[in-house]
């Protein structure tokens, strides 16, 4: 039986903690910050934790 392939679009999205979650860069960060406040700007940076239902379905595709 083959192995199964790591998905490479999730892999280069999400990181691994070490309790076993996922972390991931915030969205809607790329560009447009005239129209964020600063406090906005201030929140998306960093990362955020996935949410356990999603990190669930995301370490599938990453085994």
């Amino acid at each position: 039986m083959p192995k199964i392939k790591t998905n490479r679009a999730v892999a280069k999205r999400f990181k691994k903690t070490a309790k076993g979650g996922l972390k991931s860069a915030h969205a809607f960060t790329s560009h447009r910050f005239h129209g964020k406040t600063k406090k906005q700007r201030r929140h998306l940076r960093g990362t955020h934790v996935v949410s356990a239902t999603n990190t669930k379905k995301y370490l599938k595709l990453l085994k």
